[in-house]
């Protein structure tokens, strides 16, 4: 079970999935998020499985959120962003842990957005929420159908403003997405659903 209340959002954990396009709509979602969020992201971005990623220091240095490469049980804070390692699937634990695994290729991905989806919503059940950004392929759409299942909230980047509507679209056929919205709206969309749900911050 996910803990009650623990980090003070109305959502502990935003899981992120993308593909194609990814880089640039995940600094531009996490560069528009306070350093105050008060819930821990994962992101699971398919990359190259020969090279080292370079993802966490180039995210690093456009956000306010700390940025780093996940590691075996690794303790998920708010404010903070985990990066699935190349070739390694990403799994949230109901004990607030991470775990990596180099199980099977599912739909000939490693890491699998599916796969993270699915343990978040296991874990964090309606305290989760999921985001479907640009990509090829229909990874996530088995992961956004456990985040709504469970009662998490699902939002996908709309086509106009995806490089590639594959995996956003593929979300959205399923039924099972509360929000789609264009890029640029995303991180307003999670400061409201985290944050503005418990305390109304006026600017």
């Amino acid at each position: 079970m996910g803990k009650e209340g623990s980090f003070g959002g109305a959502f502990d954990v935003v899981v992120i999935a993308a593909s194609a396009g990814g880089l640039f709509a995940l600094t531009q979602v996490l560069s528009d998020l306070p350093a105050s969020f008060p819930a821990a992201i994962i992101v699971i971005q398919h990359l190259d499985p020969r090279h080292r990623s370079l993802m966490a220091d180039i995210l690093n240095k456009k956000t306010a959120l700390k940025v780093k490469e996940a590691q075996e049980g690794d303790m998920l804070m708010p404010g903070a962003v985990y990066i699935a390692p190349p070739n390694k699937h990403l799994l949230a634990n109901p004990d607030g842990t991470l775990s990596l695994s180099q199980s099977e290729l599912v739909h000939f991905l490693r890491p699998s957005a599916d796969l993270a989806f699915e343990s978040v919503a296991g874990s964090y059940k309606e305290r989760a929420i999921g985001v479907i950004l640009t990509g090829t392929g229909s990874d996530g759409a088995m992961g956004v159908r456990a985040i709504k299942k469970t009662g998490g909230t699902v939002i996908a980047q709309d086509e106009k403003t995806s490089q590639f509507f594959g995996m956003p679209v593929a979300a959205v056929q399923t039924g099972c997405v509360d929000f789609v919205l264009p890029l640029g709206e995303i991180a307003k969309g999670l400061v409201t659903l985290v944050m503005d749900n418990n305390v109304q911050e006026h600017e």
